[in-house]
């Protein structure tokens, strides 16, 4: 996904891509749907039902599975970030123009709110009971912890998203989609009960716009935009593979 001439400020801002880019309409509609479907399945597993509530396994899965599969099914489209987050990580790796995660990013959000209205609509109302699936930092954590950990569980993310999508590696036979769908489950089997385990602020931004609730929600863009950020310069700059040198490591 890396943009030719990255080094100049038009390839940086992209000003060209809206006129040249015919394809980007497809990947705005990849990225709007996308998203969308994230937060009405996997938040649709974070709300009850008559006979219980749901498990932290049975988040942590639903959001996995959710992700990896979309993820395949769009990926060859807009790159499948369906993440504020992702989008970002790419921007400041140089992967992405401007305006092109500008716009990424808008679609993700509409998206995510399309998807918990949907999702609002179709549960029934004693259900929802005022939970849509949204993110809460727990009464036991202050702000400021609950930035650090969805700083942390963001950077694992992103972390293995930039490895596994290195086009230079030649030791990568498994399926990507997958790679990242396991690490959001983990992230969520290790956070969930702390802050939700957004790693995403689409995700988070949906239902709390439904819902009107908007208790420390900057704490699920600040904790996952710098997650994401800082893995994809700590992968650029140390971990990614440079021309040729696959040849010289036996894997």
């Amino acid at each position: 996904m890396a943009e030719k001439g990255a080094g100049t400020s038009d390839s940086i801002v992209g000003l060209n891509e809206i006129i040249e880019n015919k394809k980007l309409w497809k990947m705005l509609v990849a990225e709007f749907v996308g998203t969308l479907l994230l937060v009405a399945v996997g938040c649709g597993s974070c709300i009850g039902s008559p006979t219980g509530s749901p498990t932290i396994a049975q988040i942590a899965l639903t959001f996995g599975f959710t992700v990896a599969t979309i993820v395949q099914a769009i990926g060859h489209v807009s790159g499948g970030h369906i993440n504020p987050a992702v989008t970002l990580s790419f921007f400041v790796t140089g992967e992405i123009n401007l305006i092109r995660t500008v716009l990424y990013i808008l679609a993700q959000c509409i998206g995510a709110i399309l998807g918990a209205s949907i999702l609002k609509a179709l549960i029934p109302s004693d259900l929802v009971d005022g939970n849509l699936g949204f993110t809460q930092v727990d009464s036991s954590i202050s702000p400021a912890y609950g930035v650090c950990l969805e700083l942390l569980f963001t950077f694992v993310l992103l972390f293995v998203i930039h490895g596994v999508c290195d086009g230079r590696r030649n030791d990568v036979k498994g399926s990507a989609p997958l790679a990242i769908g396991l690490a959001v489950a983990a992230v969520h089997l290790s956070g969930i009960h702390f802050t939700g385990s957004s790693v995403n602020p689409a995700r988070t931004l949906g239902p709390c716009v439904v819902m009107n609730y908007w208790e420390n929600h900057w704490v699920y863009w600040v904790g996952p935009v710098a997650g994401g950020v800082l893995a994809g310069l700590v992968y650029k700059f140390i971990f990614k593979v440079q021309k040729g040198e696959n040849d010289s490591y036996d894997f």
